[in-house]
C-alpha cells in the first residue's frame, strides 16, 4: 500500500523541506537558470525539479543534491542553507523593498477621522 509522504511527514519536517525548496528556487532564479535547464543538467525531469522546489517530502536526497549541483556547481547544502552564494546576496538586494516614507502632516490629518 502506497503512503502519501505529505500525510506521513510531521509538520516541522514539511516546513524544513519547503524551506529547502524555496532556497533552491531563489538560487536558481538568482543565477538566471530556467527550471527546465537545471533539471536537464541534473538528469531529472522538469516535474521532479518542480516537486523539489515546492518542497515535496518524497524526493530522494540524491536528487536534491544533483539539482543543487546543477544550479551552483560545487555548492554544498551548508552553502545553500546559510545563503552564502553571491548570487543570492545580489538577488536579495534587488528584491528587497524600499523603506516606507513617513506620511506628511496633511496626509495624516486626512486619515485622522
Amino acid at each position: 500500500m502506497k503512503t502519501l509522504q505529505t500525510t506521513a511527514t510531521p509538520d516541522h519536517l514539511l516546513r524544513q523541506v519547503e524551506h529547502l525548496g524555496s532556497l533552491l528556487t531563489r538560487l536558481r532564479k538568482a543565477r538566471q537558470i530556467r527550471q527546465t535547464d537545471a533539471a536537464t543538467r541534473a538528469g531529472l525531469s522538469r516535474n521532479t525539479a518542480y516537486r523539489i522546489e515546492h518542497g515535496e517530502p518524497g524526493i530522494a536526497l540524491g536528487q536534491v543534491l544533483r539539482y543543487l549541483d546543477a544550479i551552483a556547481p560545487g555548492a554544498t547544502l551548508t552553502d545553500l542553507l546559510t545563503e552564502r552564494d553571491p548570487a543570492l546576496t545580489q538577488w536579495r538586494a534587488r528584491t528587497e523593498g524600499q523603506r516606507v516614507r513617513g506620511l506628511t502632516k496633511a496626509e495624516l490629518d486626512e486619515l485622522n477621522f
